[in-house]
């Protein structure tokens, strides 16, 4: 037996939707056994997911396999988390450089901001 990995992707929740998992294996960001594939290529026990995110492959192996979708408490009997260290700091790295992308107080205003500006100026064209 086995189970399309766009379903299967769903079910473990790698995927939000499942129409967003068939896309995701459609542009490549999930791989199975490390090779492109289509949505409805089924998932045998033992395979290996791999999700791109970002600039990190997150990789998964099967040890069971399900027709429906899971709580998040129940995704662990489902697949094992195999990846590496070096791929976690990938994405720590990552991150840190998305954190620090510009400066407090630069750029497009806050919506406090915004309404801060918008009483000064009401105050200030009706005087």
């Amino acid at each position: 037996m086995g189970c399309r990995v766009d379903k299967y992707a769903w079910s473990v929740r790698l995927a939000k939707t499942r129409s967003q998992s068939t896309e995701a294996i459609s542009k490549g960001r999930i791989r199975l056994n490390n090779q492109h594939v289509k949505p409805a290529r089924d998932v045998k026990l033992g395979d290996t997911i791999q999700v791109i995110r970002h600039t990190t492959t997150f990789s998964y192996k099967v040890i069971q396999l399900l027709g429906k979708r899971v709580g998040a408490k129940l995704v662990p009997d489902y697949l094992i988390d195999i990846t590496s260290d070096e791929e976690r700091e990938k994405l720590k790295v990552y991150q840190a450089a998305q954190s620090v992308y510009r400066e407090h107080g630069t750029g497009k205003p806050t919506k406090k901001d915004r309404r801060e500006l918008d009483v000064f100026l009401d105050d200030w064209f009706e005087e």
